[in-house]
């Protein structure tokens, strides 16, 4: 059984992941954001993750609060920022000890509208590595195919305007770019039902997004009890 590594440890790679990232983000097709870490916050998160800079997640753990990218509407989760929890915050994870299981999921983004991209390690049926997605339209984690790097790769280089061509409506720039990073939209009718297919008709507000991910575990719940 190892010891945990010492920050110094982890940060101190001769080959970080961190210029390859901010290459990637600088010559993005769509607005990219990176926010700043705050003092410390991201060597104690890479101490928190026990993951070296010279991996992808480890990199934006130590160089940044977050990835803010296509006006706000993906949120990749790095040391925190103001209404952003950092990975390791939003993982429920403490200080590393010898006899700490790996998380079974591991959070590293969400969406505007409550989805939310972890790294599989045992909860699902996906490998482990894997990135999967919990959609608010289906109430359930789907495998993407890839690890966290391709993940980033992808979300990066203009991923998401397929990936979410049936969720976006005239003038949604507009209306994510003005909104804090703390919100997110709430969308009625819901998306996971039959009525909430069209987004163009629905009604659509920004709401606290705790509020969001809250709610859409609790409708995950009841569909997965079933009828009463």
């Amino acid at each position: 059984m190892t010891s945990p590594r010492s920050e110094d440890e982890l940060a101190g790679v001769d080959d970080p992941a961190w210029p390859d990232i901010a290459r990637m983000a600088s010559e993005a097709p769509l607005v990219v954001e990176i926010l700043p870490v705050r003092g410390s916050e991201g060597r104690r998160t890479l101490y928190r993750l026990q993951v070296t800079a010279r991996s992808t997640l480890g990199a934006i753990a130590l160089n940044c609060g977050g990835l803010i990218i296509d006006r706000g509407w993906l949120r990749i989760l790095g040391a925190g920022a103001p209404g952003l929890d950092d990975l390791a915050t939003a993982n429920n994870l403490g200080d590393p000890v010898e006899v700490s299981p790996a998380p079974g999921q591991l959070v590293i983004a969400y969406d505007i509208l409550g989805g939310v991209f972890a790294i599989n390690h045992h909860d699902s049926a996906a490998p482990a590595g894997e990135v999967c997605y919990w959609g608010p339209d289906t109430l359930a984690w789907s495998p993407l195919g890839v690890g966290h790097s391709a993940f980033i790769r992808w979300a990066l280089g203009g991923g998401l305007s397929d990936f979410y061509r049936d969720f976006r409506w005239p003038g949604w720039e507009t209306q994510v770019a003005a909104m804090p990073i703390e919100d997110g939209i709430s969308v009625y009718p819901f998306l996971w039902t039959e009525q909430g297919r069209n987004i163009d008709s629905s009604s659509r507000r920004a709401v606290p997004f705790t509020e969001i991910l809250e709610l859409n575990q609790k409708f995950a719940r009841e569909v997965a009890a079933g009828p009463k």
